[in-house]
C-alpha cells in the first residue's frame, strides 16, 4: 500500500508513519523543512516539501496513493490571541485542504485525526461516538478540533470523501512534547513537587497503541464512521499515580487547589511559565477545571479489533523507553 501522510513530523504521525514501513508499506510525507525529518527519510518515507497551505504539492503527491492520514494539527492550551488564528488556520483550514487534495487525487481511503476534545467537556459523561458537541468552547483547540471535526464529516457525508475519522484520546508515550508530557518529564525528575487539575478526566491511550488504531481505521474502518481510539479512563491524579507506580516514586504531597489558580490566572503572562503553565492560565483554567474528556472506545475493539493496554501498563512502557534511550 501507498499511504500519503501529513504531521508524520509529529508525536502521533511520527509513530503511524513508522509502522506503515515497519509493516512494508510506501509512504509519502508531506514536511515543511526535509533537514528536520531525517528520521523519516532514513526509514524509508519519501519527503514531500510543502505546507498544510501547499494544495499542488499535496493534490501531486496523493496521486496514485492507496490512502491518506490526515494528523497534522496544532495542540496547545493556554494559547494568546494570535496564537489562536494560528491554530484556526492550521486546524480548521488546512484540515479541508487536505480533505479537498485528496478528494481530488481520488484517494480510495482517508483516514481524518480527531480527538475526544472534539467532543468538548463531557461533563462527567462518558460518550461515544454519536455525542454531539453543545459547543461551549473550553479553549481555542477545543473548537478548532471540533470545527475540524466538522468539516471532515460534511466532506464524508456531503461530498463523498472515501473517509474515516479516527478519535484518539489523550495520547501519552515516549517522544512526547506537549504540555502533558512535559509534567510527566518534571515528576520523573523529582520537579513537580505540586499537581494541578488533578480531577480533569481523560481517556488515555499509550502512543504505540493509538497508532496501531489508526492503521485498524485505514486497513478496516468503514467508510463514514467514527472510532474512538482510548485505553484507559482516568483523571490526571490517576495518570500521575500510575507514573509513580512505574517508577517507583511517591505521588506529590501537594494538590493545589483550582480556586488558587484561578486567583493567579490574571498573572498568567507572568506566572505561567514560572510554573509550567502557558501564558494565558484563564484558558488552562477553563480547560481543565472540573472538565472531563471521557469517551468509550468499545466500538473500535468491537469493529476493527482494538486491543490497547492499561495505563499501568503503558507507563511501564514508558520508564522502559526512557531507560533504554538513556543505554
Amino acid at each position: 500500500m501507498k499511504v500519503f501522510i501529513t504531521g508524520a513530523t509529529g508525536f502521533v504521525g511520527g509513530a503511524v508513519a513508522a509502522k506503515l514501513r515497519e509493516r512494508g508499506d510506501d509512504v509519502v510525507a508531506l514536511v515543511r523543512d526535509p533537514e528536520r525529518a531525517a528520521k523519516l527519510s532514513k526509514a524509508g518515507c519519501e519527503l514531500v516539501q510543502g505546507d498544510l497551505s501547499s494544495v499542488e504539492a499535496m493534490e501531486s503527491a496523493m496521486m496514485g496513493c492507496d490512502g491518506a492520514i490526515h494528523s497534522a494539527a496544532i495542540y496547545e492550551i493556554g494559547v494568546t490571541k494570535q496564537r489562536c488564528n494560528d491554530l484556526y488556520e492550521t486546524n480548521v483550514a488546512g484540515t479541508e485542504r487536505v480533505l479537498s487534495a485528496a478528494l481530488k487525487a481520488e484517494v480510495a481511503k482517508v483516514v481524518y485525526i480527531s480527538t475526544v476534545n472534539a467532543f468538548g467537556d463531557t461533563h462527567g459523561e462518558v460518550v461515544d461516538e454519536t455525542h454531539v458537541h453543545h459547543e461551549d468552547y473550553v479553549s481555542c483547540y477545543d473548537e478548532t478540533k471540533h470545527l475540524a471535526h466538522k468539516v471532515a464529516q460534511r466532506m464524508i457525508e456531503g461530498r463523498a470523501l472515501p473517509g474515516v475519522i479516527a478519535l484518539p484520546g489523550g495520547v501519552y508515550g515516549p517522544g512526547d512534547t506537549s504540555e502533558a508530557g512535559a509534567m510527566y518529564d518534571r515528576f520523573l525528575k523529582g520537579k513537580l513537587p505540586a499537581i494541578a487539575f488533578a480531577d480533569a478526566g481523560f481517556n488515555m491511550v499509550y502512543i504505540d497503541d493509538v497508532a496501531d488504531g489508526i492503521l485498524l481505521c485505514l486497513d478496516k474502518g468503514k467508510v463514514g464512521e467514527s472510532y474512538v481510539l482510548g485505553g484507559e479512563l482516568t483523571t490526571v491524579g490517576g495518570v500521575i499515580k500510575a507514573l509513580a507506580n512505574a517508577a517507583g516514586r511517591d505521588y506529590p504531597r501537594v494538590t493545589v487547589p483550582s480556586r488558587i489558580v484561578k486567583t493567579i490566572a490574571p498573572l498568567g503572562p507572568v506566572i505561567g511559565p514560572m510554573m509550567g503553565f502557558p501564558r494565558n492560565l484563564r484558558e488552562v483554567v477553563r480547560a481543565a477545571d472540573g472538565v472531563t474528556y471521557w469517551a468509550r472506545h468499545d466500538k473500535a475493539m468491537r469493529e476493527l479489533g482494538y486491543s490497547p493496554r492499561s495505563l499501568d501498563e503503558g507507563m511501564k512502557a514508558l520508564i522502559e523507553a526512557r531507560a533504554s534511550q538513556r543505554s
